[in-house]
């Protein structure tokens, strides 16, 4: 984000001018810093760890694409992105602590290239103590706190305080402090949560967080400051603990059962950043990325634990279970609207390679010419193949190629008109199978350029002459569409086989692998991927022909969501042929898809919810003031209300009094009793609109686009054009 930036990077000019300064009082307050006498319970780096620093800082240096030297501009970046990882919301540290630690801002890069740690340890420990005091006091003086709110007072709570300036004084930190509470428990009376269990909540949440303290561990330092100096170079280079369940990101769908979500820390919250395809939180339903889990319930009825400011392994551990058994998750959407949460039950089970394999279905409609049109549809959540099977030379192994070949042979004999690829929310997988899956659409040739450190390029592709499908051809994607979906995408919109539609993908285009330390491994950005018109799918990703609302924010998900990505860039197109110019229709299927949307209930129904949802993630500070707080809820609500009767009116379907009434038709659910009637949905819970049983409105809509092309194709063929 915009704020977050403008105090977080460190211009050169900026660090020209420290360096002066530090030359003449750095070694005082170094000096000063460092002779202040441990406490107790402070950490102490070991010998092996400054070995993998120094071993990390030389790796990172000679085989990261970026070429970058650890040198005091990305000192000065790390020592800042090191501090926002001990206290991304600025709740701990004041003024005066910043410029205690400021004499190492120029000096992490000399340090650590003798191994040295005493400065990331020095911060932790600093940080460490802090947090203890602050936890200390709260429960020690909770009960005259919560007594003391106001909640007639007009006053707002700043949700995302990483924008703000750090404290200048311990005065401004207990302001911060008193809001952030004060805002805890409004959250918790307008979720109906019993007054007297309030302070009960809040007292276990904070002595939860305190007894966790004594767990910290210097490898739990020593991963926070190699891990933020290596995603200095890009958000995919990342230091990986011996203890891998130590890890900031963890992938449940790893174990062997679960519920098939990788989650990660985003503050004192563990967030949702992915699901698994066909895992069982994707097959559920309910559960989105940036979801923030607060509580995690055993069985149909097991006491919903508190895990706000828990440890993610302890979360995961928590989630994870039997399979067959029922977890039920407690969320609340991303960016702290804490008044709406909601109970997520999930049925933990294993993620098998059968449930992810590709999947087909017919979707049948009628023109504007009342004719009647069938498309096929082929859904690919991932681009997977058995290894072991591969290797072992077994003929009649499981592939993404493998299963889309005899999935278009049986639609193709069913009569289709022309298929559609849905991409969307399809996170990758095997390079092999992207190349070998765009060889099922083109006779031969490339499919996607990669480039090295040392700017070797080389190329992928189909390198044999062979039967393929001709037939018309649209690519679904969305934001969660990355790596091997966009090169698939890519290469299908470059050699004009087909019409993609959605949204802009993910834009992950590099390749990593792992290098072993003398602790733990490094996952290193290599190469980046480059399609064969020579632009990147790095940042930008893949930008459809025709756009459809954007069902993510692109602010939180995706690779220009990240901090450091790589900058999308361009090499040299390689030689291809064009098979159509679908430029020269674009216009036309553009105008006839908007006229169609200007009057579908159900795709203005998604407008509409995108636009709630938009306006909701701008609110910046929620208010205090109860009546206030209410008032903002009951809004949301409205609108809400609004745009489901707009949509049930243009149906022909009666209208609701409110949000939970009128189940005769099946639309509407009882709100679980621990639960607040539902308002605004984020946009990751929008993706499906299928109320009343109607199909994937997109879907269908797609399939249209390709009648649409169909038709007017005709004229647009370049079969037989030389080479590009």
């Amino acid at each position: 984000m915009e704020g977050r930036e403008s105090h977080g990077r460190i211009e050169e000019h900026d660090v020209v001018s420290a360096l002066n300064r530090l030359k003449i009082f750095g070694s005082v307050i170094a000096l000063g810093l460092l002779s202040t006498p441990l406490a107790s319970h402070a950490l102490v780096s070991s010998t092996e760890q400054g070995d993998t620093l120094k071993e990390l800082i030389e790796v990172i240096e000679e085989r990261h694409y970026a070429s970058r030297r650890y040198d005091d501009v990305l000192a000065a970046q790390h020592f800042v992105a090191y501090l926002d990882a001990l206290d991304p919301q600025r709740m701990f540290f004041d003024a005066a602590d910043i410029a205690a630690f400021t004499p190492w801002q120029l000096e992490l890069d000399n340090v650590g290239r003798r191994g040295d740690l005493e400065p990331a340890f020095a911060m932790f420990n600093r940080y460490h103590e802090k947090l203890r005091s602050r936890l200390e006091e709260i429960v020690a003086t909770l009960p005259e706190t919560l007594a003391s709110f106001d909640y007639e007072l007009n006053e707002y709570f700043v949700i995302d305080h990483s924008t703000m300036p750090w404290a200048p004084n311990a005065e401004e930190l207990d302001e911060r402090w008193r809001k952030r509470l004060k805002n805890q428990v409004l959250g918790l009376k307008l979720a109906d949560k019993p007054a007297e269990e309030i302070p009960k909540t809040l007292e276990r949440r904070y002595n939860n967080q305190l007894n966790r303290l004594d767990q910290y561990n210097s490898q739990d330092v020593f991963q926070i400051y190699a891990n933020t100096l290596a995603e200095q170079y890009d958000p995919h280079t990342n230091y990986f603990s011996p203890r891998r369940a130590e890890n900031f990101d963890i992938n449940m769908s790893l174990s062997f059962e679960g519920i098939g979500a990788m989650l990660q820390i985003d503050d004192e919250y563990a967030k949702v950043s992915r699901l698994i395809p066909a895992g069982p939180a994707d097959k559920q339903g309910e559960l989105r990325p940036s979801d923030l889990i607060i509580g995690v319930g055993q069985g149909e009825s097991g006491a919903i634990e508190d895990v706000v400011g828990w440890r993610l392994d302890e979360i995961v551990d928590l989630i994870r279970g039997p399979r067959d058994t029922l977890v039920r998750l407690e969320v609340i959407p991303g960016k702290g609207k804490t008044d709406q949460r909601r109970l997520v039950p999930i049925r933990r089970n294993e993620v098998k390679l059968e449930e992810q394999a590709a999947q087909k279905e017919i979707i049948e409609f009628t023109d504007e010419a009342d004719q009647k049109r069938r498309i096929g549809v082929i859904d690919i959540p991932a681009f997977y193949i058995d290894f072991d099977a591969y290797r072992r030379g077994d003929k009649n192994y499981r592939s993404t190629t493998r299963d889309v070949q005899k999935l278009i042979d049986e639609l193709v004999g069913e009569g289709v008109e022309g298929l559609v690829i849905d991409l969307r929310d399809n996170g990758g997988g095997s390079l092999q199978e992207a190349n070998q899956l765009t060889g099922l659409f083109i006779e031969y040739g490339p499919t996607v350029q990669i480039r090295s450190a040392e700017s070797r390029v080389w190329r992928d592709g189909k390198r044999r002459r062979s039967s393929y499908y001709e037939g018309p051809l649209a690519v679904m994607i969305n934001r969660l569409s990355a790596s091997a979906s966009e090169i698939f995408a890519g290469a299908i919109q470059d050699y004009g086989r087909g019409i993609v539609v959605g949204e802009q993908s993910f834009g992950k285009g590099t390749v990593q692998s792992l290098v072993p330390l003398q602790e733990g491994q490094l996952k290193i950005t290599e190469s980046k991927f480059y399609r064969i018109s020579g632009g990147s799918t790095q940042h930008r990703g893949v930008i459809p022909d025709i756009d459809y609302p954007s069902l993510f924010d692109p602010k939180e998900i995706g690779e220009s969501a990240l901090d450091n990505a790589l900058a999308w860039d361009q090499i040299a197109p390689a030689r291809f042929n064009r098979y159509h110019d679908y430029g020269a229709i674009l216009p036309m299927l553009t105008t006839l898809h908007e006229k169609r949307a200007a009057n579908d209930p159900d795709y203005l129904y998604l407008e509409d919810q995108v636009s709630i949802a938009q306006e909701a993630r701008s609110i910046i500070a929620l208010p205090l003031q109860q009546s206030g707080r209410l008032a903002l809820r009951d809004s949301q609500e409205s609108k809400a209300l609004a745009i489901e009767n707009k949509r049930r009116v243009a149906k022909g379907l009666a209208p609701l009094e409110s949000l939970g009434g009128d189940e005769e038709d099946g639309t509407s659910e009882e709100p679980d009793h621990a639960q607040e009637p539902k308002t605004v949905q984020s946009t990751e819970e929008i993706a499906d609109a299928d109320q009343d049983g109607t199909p994937d409105v997109l879907l269908v809509e797609t399939g249209r686009i390709l009648v649409d092309a169909i038709t007017l194709r005709p004229n647009t063929s370049l079969a037989g054009r030389e080479p590009r």
